[in-house]
C-alpha cells in the first residue's frame, strides 16, 4: 500500500533528496554550463583575433615582397632583356643572375618568406641564390594549371620542388602573382612567394577550444589553408561554412546539431585581405568534458545518499510502522468479514509501553466484540430475510388465481367445455406447484413446465391475437433458480400489449452464457414511461422490498420478481430494462449459475 507510513517515510526521503540533490545540480551544471560557453565564446573571438592579425602581417609581408618584385626596375630590365630576340646568352645568363641576387636580398629582408621563385612560359624558372634552371615539368603542377585557368592565387599547404631540392623537405603556403601583367591567363612570367606552413600553423595549434576542439584556416573554397586533415571529420560544419560565408557577420558563434543529435559550438571569424575565414568546432560534450564528469560524480554520490536513506527509513519503519502495518492488514480481513485471520495477524498481547501498543490491544477487543455482533445480527437477519421472501411469494399466487379464475367462468358460461377442462388442469398443476412454497430453489426445467402451463391458459384466454413462444439455449438441465420469476414477467407483458392493440407479440428466451443465467421477456406492448423506467433503475433494492411489503395494489409483478432476486442473489444479480413507449419493453434478469444438489451457501451474495 503506498500510503503507508513506511512507503511514505522512504518517498519523503527520496523526494529531499532527488529535490536537493536535482535542484543543485541542475542549477550547478546549468549556471556553469552557461559561464563556460561565454568564457569559450569570448576567449575563441579574442585569440581568434589575435591570429587574425598574426595572418594580416604575414600575408601583407608577403604582399609587399611581391610588389617590390613586381615594381622594380631590375625586374623589369630582366623580363626585357630575356623577351628581346636580339640578346645573346651571355646577356640574358648575366641578367638572370642579377635577377637572382635581387631575389635573394630580397628574401632576405622578408624573415616570414621561405623562397620567392619566377617562372617563365618558357620552361624556365629563377630564384635566390643563383638557382636558374631551364625545366618546364612546372607547367604540370596543379598548381600553376589552377592559377592560369582559374586565377586561384594562393595556394594551400604543399610541397614544392624547388624547396625539396634545396633541403627544405617541408610544406609551404604559396603567393602567385603574374609579373608585367594583371591577368593570370596571359601573364610570361608567375612569381610563387612561398611561407613555410608550420610558421602559419604553430601559433594555430596554440589555440584550443575545450579539451580537442580545433581552430581550421579555410580559403574562398572552404578548404583548409594548412594541412589540417581532421576538417575533413566534420562534414556538418561545411554546410554551415557556407552559410556564415555567405552573411554579412564578420565574426559569430552558431550552435548545430550532427546527424546523431549532438550539440556543436562552431565560432568564426573572417580575414578582410584575403577573404579568408577562421573557423573554430568543438562538440558540447569535449566542451563541457569535465563538467559532465562533475554532474555524473554527483548523481553517484546521490545515489549512494538515495541507498542510505532507504536503509535509514526501513530502520525506522521497522520499529514504528512494522506493527502498525500488520494492525492495517488485520483491519483489511476484518472488512472483508475472516475474523479469524485478523486475530491472527493482530501483533501479540503484551504491556502497552505505547500508543501503537494501546490502538493494537484496543482492536483486538473491537474484534472480539464484532464478531459476537455480526454473528448475532446474521441469524436474525436469516431470519427476517426468509420471513420476507416468504410474504413476497404469496403476493403472486393470488394475482394470477384471480385472472384464471375469471377466465374459467368465461369459459363455463360460454359452454366451451375443452377449453375448461384445459384451463382447469394446468391451474391444478400450477396450484400443485405453487403449494410447494418451503421451496426457495426449484429445477429450472420445473421452472419452465410451469410457465408453459401458463402459457396455455392464456393462449385459450387470447386465442389467435397472442403470438407467445419460448426459445431456450445452452445447457439448463441442471440448473436451479428461485421459483416464480418469468410467470409475473408474462403476465405483465400480454396485459401491457393488448391496451392499444389486437394482438400481442411475446417472446420469452432463456440461455446460458459462461456462468450466468439470463431470463429475458420482450413484449410489442405501450412500453414504460420515462418516469417509471428512471425509477426502477435508479431505486434501491431495499426501497423496492419495503414498498412491496407495504403495497395494497396488485401493481406489484415486475417489482415483486426484482426484489425477490436481489433478497436471495444480493449483489450477484443484476437486470436490464430496454422500453420505449408504444414501442415495447425488454426486461433481461441476469443470475448466477446454480447447479442441482450444490450448496447455496456456496454463492456470496453480498
Amino acid at each position: 500500500m503506498f500510503y503507508s507510513l513506511k512507503n511514505r517515510l522512504i518517498a519523503f526521503f527520496v523526494v529531499l533528496l532527488v529535490l536537493s540533490f536535482g535542484t543543485m545540480s541542475l542549477l550547478l551544471f546549468n549556471q556553469s554550463r552557461s559561464i563556460i560557453r561565454s568564457y569559450i565564446e569570448s576567449s575563441a573571438l579574442e585569440k581568434m583575433d589575435e591570429y587574425g592579425s598574426f595572418i594580416n602581417m604575414a600575408l601583407q609581408q608577403s604582399y609587399d615582397l611581391s610588389s617590390l618584385v613586381y615594381n622594380s626596375d631590375i625586374t623589369q630590365r630582366w623580363d626585357a632583356q630575356l623577351s628581346n630576340p636580339a640578346s645573346t646568352e651571355g646577356q640574358k645568363m648575366l641578367s638572370n643572375i642579377t635577377m637572382s641576387k635581387f631575389l635573394t636580398q630580397t628574401t632576405n629582408n622578408y624573415s616570414i618568406v621561405s623562397s620567392v621563385t619566377i617562372y617563365r612560359q618558357e620552361g624556365m624558372r629563377i630564384g635566390a641564390d643563383n638557382q636558374v634552371v631551364t625545366d618546364a615539368s612546372f607547367k604540370q603542377e596543379t598548381w600553376y594549371r589552377n592559377f592560369i585557368e582559374h586565377s586561384n592565387h594562393w595556394v594551400p599547404a604543399h610541397t614544392d620542388q624547388v624547396e625539396i631540392k634545396g633541403a627544405k623537405p617541408y610544406e609551404v603556403v604559396s603567393l602567385l602573382l603574374p609579373i608585367g601583367i594583371f591577368e593570370p591567363s596571359l601573364a610570361k612570367n608567375v612569381m610563387k612567394v612561398n611561407i613555410k606552413a608550420d610558421f602559419l600553423l604553430e601559433p594555430l595549434n596554440r589555440i584550443h577550444l575545450g579539451e580537442s576542439g580545433t581552430i581550421f584556416l579555410l580559403n574562398q573554397q572552404g578548404n583548409p589553408i594548412l594541412s589540417q586533415q581532421e576538417y575533413s571529420t566534420y562534414p556538418e560544419a561545411a554546410a554551415e561554412v557556407r552559410r556564415v560565408r555567405a552573411g554579412k557577420a564578420a565574426q559569430g558563434v552558431v550552435y548545430l546539431k550532427d546527424q546523431k543529435g549532438a550539440s556543436h559550438i562552431l565560432v568564426y571569424k573572417k580575414l578582410a585581405i584575403t577573404n579568408w575565414l577562421l573557423v573554430g568546432f568543438v562538440s558540447e560534450q569535449d566542451l563541457y568534458a569535465k563538467l559532465f564528469k562533475l554532474r555524473n560524480s554527483i548523481i553517484v554520490f546521490a545515489s549512494l545518499m538515495l541507498i542510505a536513506a532507504f536503509v535509514l527509513a526501513y530502520w525506522i519503519s521497522y520499529g514504528i510502522t512494522k506493527p502498525l502495518s500488520r494492525l492495517v492488514s488485520a483491519m483489511r480481513h476484518v472488512q472483508k468479514g475472516d475474523f479469524a485471520q485478523a486475530e491472527r495477524l493482530t501483533p501479540p498481547e503484551r504491556r502497552i509501553r505505547n500508543e501503537v501498543d494501546y490502538a493494537t490491544d484496543t482492536f483486538r477487543s473491537m474484534v472480539k466484540q464484532l464478531r459476537y455482533l455480526i454473528r448475532t445480527e446474521f441469524e436474525q437477519k436469516l431470519l427476517r430475510q426468509q420471513a420476507e421472501y416468504k410474504a413476497l411469494l404469496m403476493q403472486i399466487n393470488p394475482h394470477f388465481l384471480f385472472n384464471t379464475l375469471e377466465l374459467m367462468s368465461s369459459l363455463a358460461i360460454q359452454q366451451r367445455t375443452k377449453e375448461t377442462v384445459t384451463v382447469i388442469e394446468s391451474l391444478g398443476k400450477m396450484l400443485r406447484f405453487s403449494l410447494r412454497i418451503s421451496e426457495d430453489l426449484i429445477p429450472l426445467r420445473e421452472e419452465l413446465k410451469y410457465v408453459r402451463y401458463y402459457m396455455s391458459i392464456l393462449d385459450i384466454r387470447f386465442g389467435p391475437g397472442l403470438d407467445l413462444r419460448i426459445e431456450e439455449a445452452g445447457e439448463l438441465d441442471d440448473l436451479e433458480i428461485v421459483k416464480f420469476l418469468l410467470q409475473p414477467l408474462i403476465e405483465n407483458a400480454v396485459k401491457y400489449s393488448f391496451i392499444h392493440q389486437a394482438n400481442a407479440r411475446v417472446r420469452i428466451t432463456v440461455r446460458q452464457d459462461k456462468e450466468r443465467l439470463y431470463l429475458a421477456v420482450a413484449d410489442n406492448g405501450i412500453g414504460m414511461a420515462p418516469e417509471l423506467l428512471r425509477e426502477l433503475n435508479d431505486q434501491a433494492m431495499r426501497q423496492q422490498l419495503e414498498q412491496l411489503l407495504q403495497s395494497k395494489t396488485h401493481q406489484i409483478g415486475l417489482r415483486n420478481v426484482l426484489a425477490r432476486c436481489w433478497l436471495y442473489y444480493g449483489d450477484l444479480f443484476s437486470f436490464r430494462i430496454d422500453s420505449s413507449e408504444q414501442q415495447g419493453t425488454s426486461i433481461e434478469l441476469s443470475l448466477p449459475i446454480q447447479r442441482r444438489n450444490e450448496d447455496v451457501s456456496r454463492i456470496d451474495r453480498g
